[in-house]
């Protein structure tokens, strides 16, 4: 309980907080179709590759920089973050992306604005493939976001933000269609 009562605690809570606002906010927002056409896979993959990154790089240093739920999960599992914190951390990354989809739907007109991103499975792909495509590209990101944070990796943590965001993106590019 003691933890509760630190400044870091707090602190790491609002880095993720905000990690998670504006991800939701720059991701969704750059992956709306502004033009008429066909919706860019590849420019969606790198909006929320380029907004993880982005995240990473500003906010890892006070949180971790966390902003996906199942990374938060994961290191919980792995032992690398205690119950509190966890538990902070996953109310602060669900309020912080609902309060920047809130945000974004109330600063885009509503012919642009469409479904907000919401994305639903192809016609020719069931509940339980869909699940188990969710579920591989979920273990590829959080192996990358473990190896990224690893020490022993190349001793340069502080370069974790680029591949975590070409994971992110490579899962997108992957999973989208």
């Amino acid at each position: 309980m003691r933890e509760l009562r630190s400044s870091s605690f707090w602190r790491a809570i609002l880095a993720e907080f905000l990690g998670s606002f504006l991800y939701a906010l720059l991701g969704l927002g750059a992956s709306l179709r502004w033009a008429p056409g066909p919706p860019s896979v590849v420019g969606s993959a790198l909006a929320f590759g380029l907004a993880q990154a982005t995240v990473v790089q500003a906010m890892g240093h006070v949180s971790g920089g966390h902003v996906n739920p199942a990374i938060t999960l994961a290191f919980l599992m792995a032992s690398q973050l205690s119950l509190a914190r966890a538990l902070g951390y996953l109310l602060a990354q669900v309020l912080g992306a609902l309060a920047g989809a809130g945000v974004l739907y109330g600063v885009t007109p509503a012919p642009v604005r469409g479904t907000l991103g919401l994305s639903a499975l192809h016609p020719g792909v069931g509940p339980g493939q869909g699940t188990v495509v969710e579920l591989l590209l979920t273990a590829q990101f959080v192996l990358c976001v473990f190896a990224s944070y690893d020490d022993r990796h190349d001793g340069r943590p502080a370069m974790a933000a680029v591949p975590i965001g070409f994971s992110l993106a490579l899962g997108h590019l992957f999973g989208v269609r």
